[in-house]
């Protein structure tokens, strides 16, 4: 763009970021694509943390009504169907029922709801909300007989982990830089600019110069400013845990479902990975370290409890197959129900005493690219950049289809269209894998086709992806691959999963970061 003035030393850039959750790699994503020169930094893996523990869902949040955050709500909706049809691969349309219970919230006010959230935002293709008798709809047959009639209404999911890691694909394809495994330890400022020392994992301690820092360190945002910057803060976050299981299918259908607890809460049981049933959340406060965070006992038991509530088969302990958590970095808002607190966002631009310095505070997975474009336009504003949006019409990595298919319809038709012409096209390829690839990669499957399959080191995972993921998208650890760039860990066996361990070790020399 015409704006865009690249630094001749490559250790200054004008906007250095500082964590690889959503919202960092939405924000790097914007500003590369404004023409910005812009180093992502991240301790670990990008989404290692609370960015790849979410409940996988692209909503407006039909609960937050309940506590007036109408604002918020119309903000997410008016995201929803934008991001869909931005990235078919990873995120999809999902139709929620929910059963309805008198005892917990009565019918009307249930109605007035969803009348408010199909209108509050421009839908054009997700269907309204309706209610249902559930002795005649295919959700019914899982439940208790002592549901009679449901609602129902649209959402979406998403690939939590790989969206972040296409944000950073795409900011790369716009000139940005992005490291991993590589921590901001300080960083200073002056009336020019900021001078960060950086410590990469298994190397010396760099310094680099940047226009202005940005603060998008989700849990640890806080820690950082009092830490690293030593800039004192008004905002206070308060922590809350969201903790998830995965059981085995309890449903054979492709709705989702979402259930009011008798403590006034709701959890949803989504159907995922083909063979699984995700069930979550909980909202606990967390006061523990932020880098070994995990689901506890009494939370599995908690989801498992409330699941069994409402559906015929009983889920126990025993079925859990996986468990995950990630601290929530809400902004405090003196609530005191957890689940009440605000999932909206704040973005504070410090300036005193020098260069600019933006500390996101808060937010959701389904308003990271409205976020970074208000975080960019405050940053433009500020340095006289300008705006030069760009980001609401755009594709992410993979999701642009239009040179594929003879014509688009809808996302999640045009993602079963790519399928069906890449079987066409492609007989050789094992269809779990070439649906998975789809699911995965969508466009940017070619990336894979070009090459050699190589060994297959576990079950439909091929060297050529391996090396992809290495070498495209960061892959540092075989978890890297099997928890976040995918989910295969949960369709392999422990022996298998070692399989790609040691293939790891053996061509990359080590295998870091634990899951």
């Amino acid at each position: 763009m015409a704006d865009a003035h690249p630094p001749t030393d490559p250790s200054t850039v004008d906007v250095l970021i500082v964590g690889g959750g959503i919202n960092g790699a939405g924000i790097a994503r914007e500003l590369a694509g404004r023409g910005r020169s812009v180093l992502l930094v991240e301790q670990h893996d990008l989404a290692q943390h609370t960015s790849s523990s979410s409940t996988k869902l692209i909503h407006g949040g039909l609960r937050y009504l309940e506590y007036y955050e109408f604002t918020l709500v119309r903000k997410a909706l008016a995201e929803r169907e934008r991001l869909l049809r931005s990235a078919p691969h990873i995120m999809g349309p999902l139709r929620f029922v929910m059963p309805h219970d008198p005892s917990m919230r009565p019918a009307w006010m249930i109605r007035a709801g969803l009348f408010l959230y199909d209108h509050l935002a421009r839908r054009e293709w997700l269907p309204d909300s309706r209610t249902v008798a559930l002795h005649r709809h295919e959700a019914g047959a899982a439940l208790q007989p002592r549901f009679t009639r449901g609602f129902v209404y649209s959402d979406g999911f998403v690939d939590d982990a790989r969206l972040v890691v296409l944000c950073a694909v795409d900011a790369v394809a716009h000139g940005a830089s992005v490291r991993t495994r590589c921590a901001c330890t300080s960083a200073t400022r002056d009336a020019d600019g900021w001078t960060a020392t950086l410590a990469p994992a298994g190397g010396p301690a760099q310094t680099v110069r940047a226009r202005v820092l940005v603060n998008a360190t989700g849990p640890w945002a806080a820690h950082f400013l009092d830490e690293r910057v030593h800039i004192p803060h008004r905002r206070s976050l308060r922590l809350v845990r969201g903790s998830h299981i995965v059981v085995p299918r309890l449903f054979e259908h492709e709705h989702a479902y979402i259930f009011q607890n008798p403590d006034r809460r709701i959890i949803f049981a989504i159907p995922y990975q083909q063979r699984f049933t995700l069930i979550g959340t909980t909202d606990v406060e967390h006061h523990d370290g932020l880098d070994r965070v995990h689901a506890t006992d009494e939370e599995v038991l908690y989801l498992c409890q409330q699941a069994s509530r409402c559906f015929r088969r009983a889920v126990t302990p025993a079925d859990v197959v996986w468990r995950y958590a990630g601290v929530r970095p809400l902004l405090e808002d003196e609530a005191g129900n957890p689940a009440a607190v605000t999932r909206d966002y704040r973005l504070a631009l410090n300036t005193e005493g020098g260069a600019p310095l933006l500390n996101v505070w808060g937010g959701k997975i389904t308003t990271f690219r409205v976020l970074a474009e208000e975080a960019a336009d405050r940053i433009g504003t500020r340095m006289g950049w300008g705006s030069s949006r760009w980001s609401e019409t755009a594709f992410l990595p993979g999701g642009d289809l239009r040179n594929l298919l003879p014509r688009l319809t809808r996302p999640d038709e045009d993602i079963e269209h790519f399928d069906a012409a890449l079987a066409s096209q492609h007989p050789e390829l094992p269809a779990p894998l070439r649906r998975r690839w789809v699911r995965s990669y969508g466009a940017r499957v070619a990336l894979l086709l070009d090459q050699p399959l190589g060994e297959e080191v576990a079950p439909n995972l091929y060297e050529a992806e391996l090396r992809h993921l290495h070498d495209a998208e960061w892959a540092r650890s075989a978890d890297d691959v099997l928890w976040r760039r995918s989910k295969l860990g949960l369709h392999l066996t422990s022996a298998e999963r070692a399989q790609v361990a040691q293939w790891w070790r053996d061509s990359y020399g080590s295998d870091t970061a634990a899951h």
